[in-house]
């Protein structure tokens, strides 16, 4: 075979394993939120099958947001280990072990356990996705990252739209089935991450190295975490109590969770815009003024008038829920590498989601020590305060890198400590430029 022919094939090679994981990514996407979104509106059933008060209940939508702040610091040594397409897989299969399990639970405990179970494919994707999108497409940052979070909002929009349809189809008891019906999209995402090849040449030794604890000099990567934990935890009392508190307000179960669906629905368009907008410098305040007032409209028009065009409501609360695609895309804007990115995606979204625990837990203590929901809007309406704050530092244009070099001498992607996520396999790192996505040497120094 001559060299033009074999440089041929490995080129035809390489773009299909591209494919591959795009598809693979994509298909993970759609398969994060399903395990969170068929909770809602179908809780009234799980507290009465499991006999559970509403401060359990808070229990139970805190989880998710729980489980993925500690599971997402777990990625960093995995992908060390393993290669990312493997650990990917196997917690995908974690997810569907844990579907089934809390799809049989007659007990609290159990339950808990299985949802636990269930996060750890979101919680992983959660963080490794981002790092995977600068690595393998570095030029087209905003259309992957618009493709996956479209992909996440249809999956969600899915499960908390069927959830109350498979429930009352199924019968008795068939909230267990309205839970488990989401594993089989997991294997097939599993089974998609098991058919990416490995890179040629890939080696430990080839392996770079990242200190995620230096983040913390880094003004913009702490705003980053503080701006993703704060619309984290407007998402899940979203997720978590929107239908119950509609439902409690007069609408049916029904109209409740096609409300619900309808949140989700609106979402998935902006999904698939947003990203190419914030890679646009200029777009990305206007965009969060946008975000900001569409929240204080909706969560003010829910108080007030839950019954009174609440799909108007719904509508402009998910509008501001835009800020998740904002904020998954400006993590791989504000950092140069690969290698930065992965740190800066499991410090920003592991410590964001303790933040987000906080809401949907508070709401439910708060129903049942109060009896009412005004905890719940007194706290999304803060949120959106602190949100408008932490977004305008996180829009500024600058390099978590960079921060981090002027305050911590002798850091960089190739420093080796031992609190370090490593890249395993990585290619040469290539930057993203922050006002169109394209792709850009990183600067020698943090190679």
């Amino acid at each position: 075979m001559t060299r033009t022919a074999r440089t041929a094939r490995t080129g035809t090679h390489r773009r299909r394993g591209l494919a591959l994981i795009a598809v693979a990514i994509v298909l993970t996407a759609l398969n994060l939120r399903t395990a969170v979104t068929s909770v809602g509106p179908v809780l009234e059933e799980i507290e009465q099958g499991l006999g559970i008060s509403s401060g359990l209940a808070g229990v139970i939508t805190t989880m998710p947001v729980v489980s993925f702040a500690l599971i997402g610091f777990a990625a960093p040594a995995l992908s060390a280990r393993y290669r990312d397409s493997h650990v990917l897989a196997g917690a995908l299969i974690a997810m569907t072990g844990g579907l089934a399990l809390r799809s049989l639970a007659g007990g609290f405990p159990l339950f808990l356990t299985g949802t636990a179970l269930a996060m750890v494919g979101g919680a992983l994707g959660n963080v490794l996705l981002p790092s995977l999108v600068k690595r393998h497409f570095p030029a087209r940052t905003g259309p992957l990252v618009g493709a996956y979070s479209t992909a996440m909002g249809l999956g969600a929009t899915l499960a908390a739209v069927a959830a109350q349809p498979v429930a009352g189809a199924a019968g008795a008891e068939g909230w267990r089935w309205a839970l488990v019906v989401w594993a089989a999209p997991a294997l097939a995402a599993a089974a998609v991450w098991f058919a990416v090849p490995a890179a040629p040449g890939v080696s430990r030794e080839g392996h770079t190295a990242v200190r995620m604890r230096a983040l913390v000099h880094s003004p913009t990567a702490m705003a980053l975490t503080a701006f993703f934990g704060v619309q984290a935890l407007q998402a899940y009392v979203v997720i978590g109590w929107s239908a119950q508190y509609l439902r409690d307000s007069g609408l049916t179960a029904a109209t409740a969770g096609l409300l619900l669906g309808l949140n989700s629905v609106v979402g998935l368009p902006l999904s698939a815009v947003i990203p190419s907008l914030t890679v646009r410098p200029r777009l990305q305040r206007p965009l969060l003024l946008v975000f900001v007032a569409s929240y204080v409209a909706g969560w003010v028009g829910l108080w007030t008038a839950p019954t009174t065009v609440p799909w108007l409501w719904m509508t402009l609360v998910a509008v501001g829920m835009g800020t998740f695609s904002m904020v998954l895309t400006l993590i791989g804007l504000r950092a140069r590498t690969p290698e930065t990115v992965a740190a800066l995606s499991t410090v920003t979204q592991s410590w964001g989601y303790v933040i987000a625990g906080a809401g949907p837990l508070l709401v439910g203590v708060l129903r049942g020590a109060t009896g009412s929901y005004t905890g719940m809007f007194a706290l999304v309406l803060v949120g959106v305060a602190v949100l408008s704050v932490a977004g305008w530092v996180t829009t500024r244009q600058v390099f978590v890198d960079d921060e981090v070099e002027r305050s911590v001498a002798g850091w960089s992607s190739a420093a080796r400590p031992t609190d370090v996520l490593e890249s395993a396999g990585a290619e040469a790192p290539a930057g993203a430029h922050v006002g169109d996505g394209s792709a850009d040497p990183a600067p020698p120094r943090h190679r």
